[in-house]
């Protein structure tokens, strides 16, 4: 993806008016650095089209909270293999927390397997990570992470990217 693309550059300045995270969750995964994402709050036509003008496929899943509520995510990819893995588990279903939902999510929206385990085993636990880096995560960090070390450098240079549109 070309980040001096007038194009690229508009539609994650239109975002950020809509969300900060939104705009930095989409261009995470145009780059590649996340598999697939979701937007958890709503999202109007514009935003979905802004998502599909940055190459992003996105779907609105309905899904129920504990009281029955139904809720409207969106989740958006540059594969459609993850929209459908994403969309056959969990389109119409609860939302849960269960350890096998929470390894499942990790593994689509690309949080290292060490951290997850870490996460199910104990969430939040002391990180070591300057709380600047945690910020900018989507994953809580396991201790002295290697993977999320390696990738941090990419997600610094996202943030910033959208700070400045």
């Amino acid at each position: 993806m070309d980040l001096e693309s007038k194009e690229i550059r508009r539609c994650v300045g239109q975002l950020k008016e809509i969300d900060f995270e939104l705009a930095y969750l989409a261009l995470l995964t145009c780059e590649g650095l996340k598999p697939l994402s979701r937007w958890e709050k709503p999202l109007d036509g514009h935003g979905l089209e802004l998502l599909q003008q940055m190459g992003l496929l996105a779907e609105r899943i309905r899904r129920t909270v504990k009281t029955g509520k139904a809720v409207v995510e969106t989740i958006f990819s540059v594969t459609p293999g993850y929209i459908h893995l994403y969309e056959k588990q969990f389109a119409g279903k609860p939302i849960d927390k269960s350890a096998e939902t929470v390894h499942f999510e990790g593994f689509l929206f690309g949080f290292p397997s060490c951290c997850v385990d870490e996460y199910i085993r104990h969430p939040y636990a002391a990180n070591g990570l300057p709380p600047e880096h945690q910020k900018i995560l989507f994953h809580w960090a396991c201790k002295d992470c290697t993977i999320t070390a390696a990738f941090l450098a990419e997600y610094r240079r996202i943030h910033e990217y959208v700070e400045e549109c």
